[in-house]
């Protein structure tokens, strides 16, 4: 498997609690795999949860199955991007557990990008990942 070099520099704060690495060095020759934005499940009728930790956790399980699907695995993950609508503090009581259960040790580099509201307007969550492979 492709080795990723994850730095928490001196100098800058310790991430890890926040879920996150500040930098991921991806080996040369790696194969880089996007995956786009995935949010939570749209039900029979074609709504979603309005509950925030429930698009949180559905749209991780979603990411997960992106990734196993193009032979990535959670630790290959080297950078992840979340657009959260209506961020503010208290949402991390959410998505650090949620990052921490994905990921381990194995912290990605990450943004969070709160923004007004996503392509569909019942979104609350969406997480986009770059992974690299062999």
């Amino acid at each position: 498997a492709a080795e990723l070099t994850r730095l928490n520099p001196q100098g800058l704060y310790d991430p890890a609690a926040n879920g996150y690495s500040h930098v991921v060095i991806a080996p040369a020759g790696g194969r880089i795999v996007y995956v786009s934005g995935q949010g939570g499940n749209f039900d029979e009728r074609g709504g979603m949860s309005g509950d925030f930790a429930v698009q949180v956790k559905e749209a991780y399980a979603n990411l997960r199955v992106a990734l196993e699907a193009a032979g990535a695995r959670a630790d290959q993950v080297v950078k992840l991007t979340v657009y959260v609508v209506g961020h503010d503090e208290s949402k991390f009581a959410v998505l650090t557990p949620a990052v921490m259960d994905m990921f381990g040790a194995a912290l990605p580099a990450q943004t969070l990008v709160p923004v007004e509201r996503l392509a569909v307007r019942a979104m609350l969550f969406e997480v986009e990942a770059v992974a690299v492979i062999e």
